[in-house]
């Protein structure tokens, strides 16, 4: 999870997206759409995405993707809090 931790870190807006996932791209269309310019790591293309897609399931206990963080804080995936 540490590697997630300084991912999130770095920008106030994150998405962890798959570039396949319907549900990934509803929610990056949806934030796309009021404005906001959230940085995007789609797993799937990235070199250690299913070390980062194991790290979020293990945290959240469901599906990895989307999972949105605003703030360094985890606010939700398809469900928002």
């Amino acid at each position: 999870m540490d590697m997630v931790a300084r991912l999130v870190n770095e920008k106030p807006l994150v998405i962890f997206s798959k570039s396949s996932c319907c549900m990934s791209h509803s929610i990056k269309t949806f934030l796309y759409d009021f404005g906001a310019n959230p940085t995007v790591y789609e797993v799937d293309q990235m070199p250690n995405g299913q070390q980062i897609e194991r790290a979020l399931a293990a945290a959240r206990g469901r599906p990895s993707v989307p999972a949105v963080f605003i703030g360094q804080q985890f606010i939700g995936g398809t469900t928002i809090r």
